[in-house]
């Protein structure tokens, strides 16, 4: 789900902003501001935006480094040097993702049967390459590409929706894995198949519930998933320490609700970005965009990190919630949009 790209100073449907709606916006309109852990969203910012290649960008985070880490000194840090603007028009949709923690092993067995597998040589970036359901059905079996080898095909399904996971293997071993690149089908919603199909309405529809379902009826379950075509290859990753979250789209570990993935043609990689997320469990929390997903796009558009496990699993799983995101911008560049609106 999630892929390296190079990080520029703003998207190019930004740069040239004409047909889209920019607001920028004081602090003192951001629902909860003062009340956020600023702390935290300095040092996640200070994580990746030493990658952001934009001159305006470079010198703040050089100064973002020499913040005192008390909560006053970082918030006054992103009112100097940052306005917020909101690109686009509210209300949002924010969904959730996890990294995974499975049980696996590195040969076929019995209970083992269904591998995940390395990127293919011959793929190339940009080829459209074997659906998933070839995949499945073998195109690319016994010539050694096999990763590692899952219990629930299920489990394949959604490890490759997140994009990255820790697997236990039968040796008491864990390994992390991550994105190493995809077939070059686009994704297709399986929660929207399952209501063009009339066994969901919208309302039902979600990551616990499209697991149950297709446990539950294993043959048209099956089926189900393979109209979703996109199809994604891991690495092994062996430089994470145990307490790091997984690799994004950045290169860098993301962290537990302070990192998001994003709809790079609207939102820059490595920018602060304000969240107001509506539903049962509202968040008002200054995150940063370091990461991006085949099923994330548009401008009011965010993938939240919930973090490792079972319990980031169930509390991701069941986010679609409405709201409204706000871009951090430069303070030159925020009014530099606004003109060309």
């Amino acid at each position: 789900m999630r892929r390296a790209l190079r990080i520029l100073a703003l998207p190019a449907a930004l740069m040239a902003a004409a047909p889209l709606s920019a607001e920028v916006l004081d602090f003192e309109a951001l629902d909860g501001w003062r009340d956020d852990n600023h702390v935290e969203a300095l040092q996640s910012f200070l994580n990746t935006c030493d990658l952001i290649e934009a001159p305006d960008w470079q010198p703040i985070c050089a100064m973002a480094a020499d913040v005192p880490k008390d909560d006053a000194s970082a918030r006054s840090f992103f009112e100097l040097f940052f306005k917020p603007v909101v690109v686009g028009t509210p209300p949002a949709l924010f969904t959730g993702y996890f990294e995974p923690e499975l049980e696996g092993s590195p040969t076929r067995s019995g209970r083992f049967r269904y591998p995940i597998y390395r990127r293919p040589p011959e793929l190339q970036e940009g080829m459209v390459y074997h659906s998933r359901s070839a995949i499945d059905a073998g195109a690319i079996a016994g010539r050694g590409l096999e990763l590692a080898w899952l219990d629930d095909p299920v489990d394949v399904y959604f490890l490759q929706v997140q994009g990255s996971g820790r697997i236990r293997m039968t040796d008491g071993t864990v390994i992390r894995v991550g994105y190493a690149g995809k077939n070059g089908h686009a994704y297709r919603s399986v929660g929207q198949e399952m209501v063009r199909r009339g066994t969901h309405t919208l309302d039902q529809v979600s990551a616990p519930e499209i697991a149950n379902y297709v446990r539950s009826n294993p043959g048209s379950g099956r089926d189900l998933l393979d109209t979703n075509p996109s199809y994604v290859f891991f690495r092994k990753i062996g430089t994470l320490r145990p307490q790091d979250g997984p690799i994004g789209a950045m290169g860098r570990s993301i962290t537990t609700l302070r990192s998001i993935a994003i709809d790079p043609k609207f939102t820059p990689l490595g920018a602060p970005v304000w969240i107001e997320k509506d539903g049962k469990r509202p968040i008002r929390s200054l995150m940063v965009a370091q990461d991006t997903g085949g099923a994330i796009k548009g401008m009011q558009r965010a993938d939240i990190f919930y973090g490792t496990g079972a319990a980031a699993g169930d509390a991701a799983g069941t986010v679609k919630d409405g709201g409204r995101m706000v871009l951090f911008l430069p303070i030159d560049r925020a009014f530099a949009m606004l003109e060309d609106n």
